[in-house]
C-alpha cells in the first residue's frame, strides 16, 4: 500500500512584538515548521521568499535560477525545495517550482482545507477500526 504524503507541523511560537515583515515572515515560517535553527544561512528562508515574490508574478522558478539568485549551490536549493514539496506548500511543473498559491492567506486557507481532509479520513477510519474492533 502506498500513501501519498504531505508533512505539515505547527508549531505555537509567540509572534513577534515588532511590526518587521522579516520577523513576521520568519515566525510565519518557523510556525508551520518549515524553518529551523540548523538552517544557518537561513537558505530555506530565502528561497522561501523567492518562491513567494515569483508566485506574486506567476513566474515559477528553475533551481538553477534560485541558487544563481541567492548564491546557493543547486545541491543545497533541491534539497529544500523537496522539503517544501514534502510540506505540499511548493508544486513542481516540469522544471520549475512554485508555490502551490500566489498569496500567504491562500497558502494557510489550503492548509486548513487539508488538515480538515485529513481529520474527516481519520474520523472515518477509526469509526471503521472501532467497529471492527468492537468498541
Amino acid at each position: 500500500m502506498r500513501f501519498y504524503q504531505k508533512k505539515i507541523t505547527i508549531v505555537t511560537i509567540r509572534k513577534p512584538s515588532d511590526d518587521n515583515i522579516n520577523q513576521e515572515l520568519q515566525w510565519f515560517g518557523h510556525s508551520l515548521g518549515l524553518f529551523n535553527d540548523r538552517d544557518k544561512d537561513k537558505s530555506r528562508f530565502r528561497i522561501f521568499l523567492e518562491l513567494l515574490k515569483a508566485a506574486k508574478m506567476k513566474h515559477p522558478l528553475t533551481s538553477d535560477q534560485l541558487a544563481y539568485m541567492l548564491k546557493l549551490s543547486r545541491g543545497t536549493v533541491i534539497h529544500h525545495i523537496n522539503d517544501l514539496m514534502k510540506s505540499g506548500l511548493v508544486v513542481h511543473e516540469g522544471n520549475r517550482y512554485m508555490l502551490r498559491v500566489d498569496n500567504l492567506s491562500d497558502l494557510i486557507e489550503e492548509i486548513e482545507t487539508d488538515i480538515q481532509r485529513t481529520t474527516a479520513s481519520l474520523k472515518n477510519i477509526a469509526k471503521k477500526i472501532d467497529g471492527k474492533l468492537g468498541l
